[in-house]
């Protein structure tokens, strides 16, 4: 007899704040939702004024925010949580579980937050 393997469980509802202001952001948001999360994310422009944000908006602006069932998450493990919620990146976000690869990718998004004003202007 075949041994089957379980069933991925139902994946958490996910909420994305994004900076709709932002290029670099707008672009990440338009592939994220082509690859997959159109249906299975709900996405919100933070730079709204009308979109309620889960922290103060300024919060919401500098870093990425993500909620993921009941936990919100920010950074790199935002990211994380998202890419869990479309099935061509469900296996990065798994990954991003383990401590080492969470932590470089982490330190990653911090790296990314110094440059992102300059990569902003080059987009603009």
């Amino acid at each position: 007899m075949l041994a089957m393997s379980a069933p991925d469980p139902a994946p958490l509802p996910v909420t994305v704040w994004y900076d709709g202001a932002c290029p670099l952001c707008q672009r990440e948001i338009a592939l994220m939702r082509r690859i997959g999360g159109e249906g299975r994310i709900d996405f919100h422009d933070a730079s709204n004024p009308a979109t309620a944000c889960p922290v103060d908006r300024a919060q919401a602006l500098a870093r990425f925010h993500v909620r993921e069932g009941d936990r919100l998450f920010t950074g790199a493990a935002a990211f994380a949580a998202m890419w869990r919620a479309i099935p061509r990146l469900r296996w990065l976000g798994r990954m991003a579980r383990w401590q080492p690869f969470a932590l470089l990718l982490e330190g990653m998004y911090r790296v990314f937050l110094i440059v992102r004003p300059r990569l902003q202007r080059l987009l603009k």
